[in-house]
């Protein structure tokens, strides 16, 4: 028999859970599977500072190497699990060997979208942004004059442009959608963001999505898209979204749907396993969400650690976001699922905004560009479930510490 706690990937979510547990001094064995040859790292900068050379790789993990045996946590790197044995408690890695556990925990992120191979995405030059091989191999591409094109307004790809540009190439963007950000954010921070990367000299083709990409001797060399034009490129960033890496859970027998089911505790529908992070969904209000973000990838291994660890405290999430593009900071705090009103409102500085989101009269979410009081007041409001007074809010010359008043 075994007291370990098995935690099968090594991203934010794992590092986050193991991390806490030895903040509790909870002293059970740990061994954390990592699929990449490196140590956990952060993310979040590695297609921004690591990709535009500001920041050094060491500077991105969250632990120096020594830290997991002076922890008596043991890391496989390079390693993934082929199979979870839920009945006689054992991961199958693809090397052959077995790990036994009493608990398990997933924390298997998610995997970008790819394009098809029959339009062209098994061409040399196609890249997805989400891991170190990626920002190194698009470091590599990212050459002055270069021409690329990013498949997808969303915050990744708009993200990319705003590197690209900050390193010199030629920036198109298309979206299939009627906007850009139409998923995720109101027309009103898509209409900030949209001039903002015209004013960087970055084509933005909205309505506008990809026939095929075109190759010679295997590599991207051009794009037809949906509109009949013809464009020549030298490389193609993806940024279509992500999906949950809920295949092992599923094979076990896990239940999954959209993400590893789990509940408030982060227990799945084995109560041996836990899930936590990108790859969860998770409850939600009525329902359920996938939350991919950093912020949720933390919290909610932290409060799985804590429940591993003998507590019985449910997560309870309070979303908040960040996109750095150029020298706009954009911070979103709550969630705007199914916003029926907005409010926008100028910020006390030039180059500042706040977006409001509003469903059923009741204040939701909030994005506020280069607006770091904004982006405070509306979290504060979120967290104590206050509801601003609107006139108030609409009133640019007001204070905003009024509507926590």
């Amino acid at each position: 028999m075994t007291d370990r706690l098995v935690i099968i990937g090594a991203g934010q979510a794992g590092f986050a859970l193991a991390a806490k547990l030895r903040a509790l001094k909870d002293t059970r064995p740990i061994t954390i599977v990592g699929a990449e040859d490196v140590l956990p790292y952060q993310r979040p900068p590695l297609t921004k500072k690591y990709l535009l050379g500001e920041m050094a790789f060491d500077r991105l993990l969250f632990r120096p190497e020594h830290w997991y045996p002076d922890n008596d946590v043991e890391i496989r790197l390079a390693t993934w699990a082929e199979q979870i044995k839920p009945d006689s408690k054992q991961v199958l890695l693809q090397d052959g060997s077995v790990l036994d556990y009493a608990t398990l925990a997933l924390t298997t992120g998610s995997s970008p979208r790819s394009l098809p191979a029959t339009i062209g995405g098994d061409l040399a030059g196609v890249y997805v942004a989400r891991d170190k091989r990626d920002a190194d191999c698009l470091a590599d591409e990212m050459r002055p004059g270069r021409r690329v094109l990013i498949i997808g307004g969303g915050y990744i790809g708009l993200e990319a442009a705003a590197v690209a540009r900050h390193r010199g190439l030629e920036v198109t963007v298309i979206e299939m959608a009627d906007r850009i950000l139409q998923r995720v954010a109101a027309k009103e921070t898509a209409d900030i963001m949209r001039v903002i990367h015209e004013a960087h000299d970055v084509v933005i083709r909205e309505k506008t999505g990809l026939k095929r990409l075109l190759g010679k001797d295997g590599h991207v060399v051009g794009a037809e898209l949906s509109d009949g034009s013809v464009i020549d490129i030298d490389f193609a960033i993806v940024g279509i979204g992500v999906a949950p890496n809920d295949q092992l859970a599923k094979d076990a027998g896990i239940e999954v749907g959209n993400g590893i089911i789990v509940d408030e505790f982060g227990r799945t529908s084995d109560p041996s396993i836990f899930a936590a992070g990108d790859c969860t969904s998770l409850p939600w209000q009525d329902g359920r969400i996938r939350l991919e973000s950093v912020q949720n990838a933390v919290d909610q291994a932290e409060a799985v650690a804590a429940v591993i660890a003998g507590g019985n405290a449910p997560y309870d999430p309070k979303p908040w976001f960040w996109s750095d593009q150029y020298d706009v900071k954009l911070q979103i705090a709550g969630f705007n699922l199914g916003y029926d009103e907005t409010l926008l409102r100028p910020g006390s500085r030039e180059g500042a905004h706040s977006i409001w989101y509003f469903k059923d009269g009741v204040l939701i979410a909030v994005d506020a560009i280069n607006d770091a009081k904004a982006y405070v007041t509306g979290k504060k409001l979120l967290e104590s479930g206050g509801n601003p007074d609107k006139a108030l809010l609409a009133d640019a010359s007001a204070d905003l510490k009024q509507l926590l008043s």
